[in-house]
């Protein structure tokens, strides 16, 4: 006999499932990547290195395992030559909306090119194989489409470079600066995972279909395009710009809250504290210093002490999105890359939520309760 329960409006809170590979634990300001601190993995750890935690349950164990996995990653980055081909017509037709949106066909494109099958039909092994090879190639597409875009040749990619320099170079053509490479990959440590969020979710959703790797990804590409979810952290940025200037923080900002407004880079789902992602990013981002981050901090001040004045009794504090905006701008990345960036890091997690889903034969396949016009009704025959 089937059943019904009524859960709260966007399963706030709803356990779905059973993970191993983390969770957020929104009231201590604190989420793991299996059992290692994420921002502690951030810290102290490569991208690579996470990576193979979350697809093989354990850190490289020396400094062979950490050159063999990025050995194995390498050749994965370049793209076949009827992808690549494509390449200039997709950034051509996708230009007015950016690399992100170009990015959903570029991948469907790479999956259907490699064959990718249905994650149905696979043993673990080739899951795994068809994973490793979406993500290696997602920051080749990204950089491509955003060069070709405008008017330029891509970059190759260079076996030599680690995960987060790679991507740099491939979209300035200069190998960055230590600084800058270093600040990029800590973000993108950040942000591979953070528990049951709307593109994750997404993800697993179409896993449990069975259908193939390629298609998972698109729908979660799909979820984080939305600016409630992966668009923020420009427009966070895009809040400082209308700012301008100090003396206007407290009129722009008290005038936002009291329309009701939502204010960029401020608040989260999960967290009730401090977002500790927020937390590392404005460490990094006082390493570098400078008039942007002095400004930011400052709005960061205010916008909180509005808020705590306005909506008395909600923790509203910055997300990750607020200062994420501010590294990438301080690194040199244009912003219509910087929700590219985010999902250059997320196409690791939803992977390996991919591949966790795709072990579990069940669909995912909720219920909604009908609020329509009562049926049945007789259906009216034509005048």
């Amino acid at each position: 006999m089937n059943t019904t329960v009524d859960v709260p409006r966007g399963l706030a809170g709803v356990v779905v499932t059973e993970t191993a590979l983390g969770d957020v634990r929104g009231r201590e300001g604190f989420y793991h990547y299996r059992q290692y601190s994420a921002v502690e993995l951030a810290e102290r750890r490569s991208f690579e290195d996470v990576w193979h935690l979350m697809f093989r349950g354990e850190l490289p164990a020396d400094a062979a395992g950490r050159a063999a996995f990025a050995a194995e990653i390498a050749p994965l980055r370049r793209l076949p030559a009827e992808v690549a081909g494509a390449l200039p017509a997709l950034a051509r037709a996708t230009a007015p909306s950016g690399p992100l949106a170009g990015l959903r066909t570029a991948l469907s494109l790479l999956g259907a090119s490699a064959g990718f099958r249905p994650l149905y039909d696979l043993a673990p092994e080739q899951r795994a194989a068809d994973a490793l090879a979406a993500c290696a190639a997602v920051p080749t597409l990204l950089t491509a489409l955003y060069r070709l875009g405008r008017g330029l040749e891509p970059i190759a990619p260079r076996d030599d470079l680690p995960y987060a320099a790679n991507y740099l170079y491939m979209l300035t053509g200069q190998e960055p600066d230590p600084a800058a490479a270093r600040a990029i990959e800590q973000y993108l440590v950040s942000t591979v995972d953070h528990g049951f969020n709307a593109s994750t979710f997404t993800a697993r959703v179409i896993a449990s279909t069975g259908a193939d790797v390629a298609a998972c990804l698109t729908g979660a590409i799909g979820a984080l395009s939305g600016p409630l979810h992966g668009g923020a952290p420009s427009r966070a940025l895009d809040t400082l710009d209308a700012i301008g200037t100090a003396d206007r923080i407290e009129p722009w900002i008290r005038e936002r809250v009291l329309a009701g407004d939502r204010i960029m880079g401020f608040g989260h789902p999960v967290y009730r504290t401090e977002d500790p992602r927020s937390r590392m990013l404005r460490g990094i981002a006082r390493g570098f210093g400078g008039p942007l981050v002095d400004f930011a901090v400052q709005v960061e001040q205010h916008v909180e002490r509005i808020l705590a004045e306005l909506k008395p009794g909600r923790e509203l504090h910055t997300n990750v999105e607020f200062y994420a905006g501010v590294v990438m701008e301080l690194c040199g990345l244009p912003r219509v890359m910087f929700t590219p960036t985010f999902c250059a890091a997320r196409v690791v997690g939803w992977s390996a939520n991919v591949l966790e889903q795709a072990a579990d034969s069940k669909i995912i396949r909720p219920a909604a309760r009908y609020a329509g016009p009562t049926p049945p009704r007789p259906v009216p025959v034509p005048a």
